[in-house]
């Protein structure tokens, strides 16, 4: 079952998204949407991370509406720091 939420997104520019949410009950994951597996290389040594998706949720997103530049955040003090050139 999909648990829809409304989100924004930056790239590549700004918008409105509609995405899936995990489960906050699932017992697999705890919530986090992803199961973590640390690994190491041939000596035993740390090498990385991977998260393996949890079942309870699916990477879905549709884009709703772009947000026109007018109602991105300002800066505060209406002035930008930074240089004109």
């Amino acid at each position: 079952m999909i648990r829809l939420r409304i989100q924004t997104a930056v790239c590549p520019r700004y918008a409105l998204i509609l995405t899936d949410t995990p489960r906050p009950g699932c017992r697999e994951c705890g919530g986090v949407g992803g199961i973590l597996h640390h690994y190491g290389d041939d000596s035993g040594e740390y090498a990385g991370t991977e998260c393996e998706p949890c079942g309870c949720w699916t990477d879905w997103r549709m884009t709703l509406l772009p947000l026109p530049s007018w109602l991105r955040r300002r800066p505060r003090g209406g002035c930008s720091s930074e240089p004109p050139f």
